[in-house]
């Protein structure tokens, strides 16, 4: 998912790194999928990939988990289909995103979709009112509430299910805010020995070093 307020959209329309759409402020959610060979426990490296991409970014989001199966689900029943949440970094080679035109394999690389370090269930948490702080190096580069977001919970959900099934264990990320590195001036990438933090209370905080040192193949076990 992309976009979860209003200025990180404009940021990202005004990058040069858009071509998903002629609109700053999109009328629609924008959905795309991530490799399962992306995800990465906290700790683990993420690559930087320099043979295939010169601008990995961060994205600090809130990772929706789904407990429940449902198709063509309405607004109004979608929170009993939210079993709980987790913190996602949807990291994204920039100009792979740009020049392919859909966002699959500019977010799929490899270690791409750090996840962690705690799932919540939803009976523990007030999705409105969580804030999430992405640093790098310490440097706070990413600070909004959840309550801020252009498309609410239910809407993604809707959204998301519209002639496709969800299921239970399908996790829906709802956007990142303001702050990446795409938006500096100049742009500001990823580079090695990077430390990227993602803190959501009480969710804990997502924390992985950066590396140019290829790890070799990625599993989906925290190995």
């Amino acid at each position: 998912m992309a976009f979860p307020d209003i200025a990180h959209a404009a940021e990202f329309h005004k990058s040069g790194f858009d071509s998903s759409d002629k609109n700053e402020q999109p009328d629609f959610p924008v959905l795309f999928t991530k490799r399962a060979t992306s995800i990465i426990a906290p700790g683990k490296s993420i690559y930087t990939h320099p043979n295939v991409t010169e601008s990995p970014d961060y994205e600090g989001e809130l990772g929706i988990i789904i407990g429940k199966a449902g198709l063509a689900v309405p607004k109004d029943d979608a929170w009993a289909h939210v079993w709980g949440a987790v913190i996602i970094n949807d990291v994204t080679a920039r100009e792979r995103q740009r020049d392919h035109k859909q966002f699959y394999i500019g977010k799929s690389l490899d270690t791409f979709c750090p996840m962690g370090p705690y799932v919540v269930p939803s009976s523990s948490l007030a999705f409105d009112k969580l804030h999430l702080t992405t640093t790098v190096n310490g440097e706070v580069r990413q600070s909004q509430n959840t309550s801020e977001l252009i498309f609410d919970v239910p809407t993604l959900i809707a959204t998301a299910s519209m002639g496709i099934s969800i299921q239970p264990g399908d996790v829906i990320a709802t956007g990142t805010p303001m702050g990446v590195g795409m938006g500096m001036s100049p742009k500001v990438w990823l580079k090695d020995g990077d430390l990227v933090e993602i803190s959501i209370p009480p969710l804990g905080t997502l924390s992985n070093p950066v590396t140019s040192t290829a790890p070799g193949l990625c599993s989906l076990s925290a190995q």
